[in-house]
């Protein structure tokens, strides 16, 4: 029994490609690009919600990048409760007016149309998997009060910590020179011990649910800081935990083999 972890495939290939391995085999299928990176987002904006004292349900997200993690970690914050998500590409918002949408981002297409500076007025949050230096001052100071800003592209992030203005309370990046580095060696390890050890016939949205339930729980309430909303990547509890978390959930799922 074995699985397989697919690494750097681009979109729209690597939605198609993981999609038909998962209808003819057994095992598990991870995309890391897309899920280990949805994963460890999640884990960071549940912990970064408790700072600020809002709910997932009622906050406005931005995703700028519409590939393959911008993708999935809209499908993960979706299946966790998030309700109003704004998606951007490089065109502007995904809106339903455009003609150039692929499948998945016909997905998350909103009647609204117009440019990410348009979309991050009155953002509580902005998520970025794109590009170095696209989000500037100013549009941030258009956020609303408590904004939390995870800007992931590596290695120059959409915007760079010491640019945010003082309406930002967390910041992110994926950097490792900065305070709160979201990486993915924080998900998959686990989640692949997870479903093998039980056997998982696939890896489903709730076992990544759980997973990143798991990671910010490791972050204990008196440890909770603006500078601290994930556990490092050398925390030796991490792997273990996320696996532990997925293999409950493949079991509540019914689709654990052993």
């Amino acid at each position: 029994f074995g699985g397989v972890n697919l690494e750097d495939i681009a979109a729209p290939r690597c939605f198609e490609i993981e999609k038909r391995l998962r209808a003819e085999l057994n095992i598990p299928i991870f995309h890391d690009d897309q899920h280990g990176t949805a994963i460890v987002t999640l884990a960071a904006l549940f912990n970064a919600l408790k700072l600020v004292q809002k709910s997932l349900a009622d906050i406005r997200i931005v995703i700028n990048g519409a590939g393959a993690a911008g993708i999935a970690i809209a499908r993960l914050l979706v299946k966790a409760g998030a309700e109003t998500i704004l998606m951007c590409d490089s065109k502007g918002i995904i809106s339903t007016n455009r003609s150039d949408l692929n499948a998945e981002k016909l997905e998350f297409a909103v009647k609204a149309q117009g440019t990410l500076a348009g979309a991050v007025q009155g953002a509580d949050v902005f998520i970025g998997v794109s590009a170095p230096g696209v989000l500037t001052p100013e549009m941030v100071e258009g956020m609303t009060k408590d904004a939390i800003v995870f800007a992931m592209a590596n290695p120059i992030p959409e915007i760079q910590p010491e640019l945010v203005p003082k309406n930002v309370t967390i910041m992110a990046t994926g950097r490792s020179d900065y305070p709160n580095q979201i990486n993915n060696v924080l998900a998959f390890p686990g989640v692949f011990r997870g479903a093998l050890d039980c056997r998982a016939r696939t890896i489903t949205n709730n076992m990544c649910l759980q997973a990143a339930n798991a990671i910010a729980s490791l972050v204990k309430p008196t440890d909770l800081n603006r500078e601290h909303i994930i556990p490092s990547v050398f925390d030796q509890r991490v792997a273990s935990a996320v696996a532990a978390a997925v293999q409950q959930a493949a079991r509540e799922e019914g689709i654990a083999q052993s």
